[in-house]
């Protein structure tokens, strides 16, 4: 520990322990998660808060060699031991990008975001530098740089591996590896019956699986594939939507699955039956008598649905003629 101090205080942090925390130092490797609660606060005579994560319902998580953009966070957070909170007071070269990181902060626990106008630091540095950040004392860290002392307590240490990464912290590949699973766990839930878990489990899917594609150029073969790939998902998720009712999102998803297979009788199915249920009954007859063309092993399926739909139809006009007659005989 003697050791881990004296370098700290080299590089300019001055580490002091106020709870000593428990065990052994955790193996910090990259890909581990570190959750823990953080108070800033200026170096001056009234030691003046900036921001404490105590105030929001949970502490802040990082995945080591991610890139958090306050590298000095990393460093203290690696010189603890889990359920320790230590005072470190950093030089001003420790903490010039910690404005841009507050902000952002910020923003994401009052439910905002800033769509990463920030991306880029020193783009963002200068763009902050002229335009202001929307907070006094952030503005004020600004103009005039100078150190902070950030209280940290490591909440809890996980090694990689040990816990379900989110899907911003994956690579390709461990995205492309999650997808087949996600299928698997969206089925189980499905077969248990439970459709707006299936259908979420599903949407992940479908996400990673567009985040994928951005990477590929239209058209190569590697963009057909991870296209091609979305389709079952977006069958799986339109059929718990249906069975919950929620009409709108099966028949867009459906329709891009028939833009690229036209003849697809999952889908064409699917949205007829959607389309009884937002009532554009035009609209499902035309599917209702594709899939009829298309695979006439469902015919008895589809003039059930056919039935179904007529007889709609007809209550729908005795409603609305009683509806008229109403009125009729109001004005009369």
């Amino acid at each position: 520990m003697a050791d881990i101090l004296f370098n700290l205080q080299k590089d300019g942090i001055i580490k002091k322990i106020l709870y000593a925390g428990k065990g052994n130092l955790p193996p910090f490797k990259d890909g581990s998660r570190l959750t823990f609660h953080y108070k800033t606060s200026k170096c001056d005579e009234s030691k003046t808060v900036l921001d404490d994560s105590r105030k929001h319902p949970k502490p802040l998580e990082i995945i080591l060699g991610k890139k958090f953009k306050l590298e000095v966070w990393e460093m203290c957070l690696q010189t603890m031991k889990e359920g320790e909170v230590a005072e470190f007071i950093c030089d001003i070269k420790h903490v010039t990008t910690y404005p841009l990181v507050a902000k952002s902060l910020r923003q994401i626990h009052s439910g905002k975001t800033d769509n990463h106008q920030h991306e880029n630091h020193c783009c963002g540095m200068m763009n902050m530098a002229e335009h202001g950040l929307g907070h006094a004392d952030l503005d004020e860290l600004m103009k005039t740089p100078q150190p902070l002392a950030f209280t940290l307590e490591l909440v809890k240490f996980e090694e990689a591996e040990t816990f379900d990464k989110e899907v911003w912290t994956m690579s390709e590949d461990e995205k492309l590896a999650t997808v087949p699973k996600l299928k698997e766990e969206g089925n189980q839930l499905y077969g248990r019956k439970l459709y707006k878990e299936a259908a979420d489990v599903y949407a992940k899917a479908i996400g990673i699986l567009e985040q994928l594609i951005l990477k590929e150029k239209p058209g190569d073969e590697e963009w057909e594939e991870l296209d091609k790939m979305k389709l079952p998902f977006l069958l799986n998720f339109s059929q718990c939507k249906l069975l919950e009712h929620d009409y709108y999102p099966v028949i867009e998803h459906t329709t891009t699955v028939l833009k690229r297979e036209p003849e697809n009788v999952k889908a064409l199915f699917r949205r007829a039956k959607a389309h009884v249920g937002a009532w554009n009954p035009d609209d499902a007859r035309n599917d209702f008598n594709r899939v009829l063309l298309l695979d006439p092993s469902l015919s008895n399926a589809v003039k059930k649905e056919l039935t179904r739909l007529d007889d709609m139809i007809k209550q729908k006009a005795e409603q609305d003629k009683q509806s008229l007659k109403g009125m009729f005989d109001q004005h009369g």
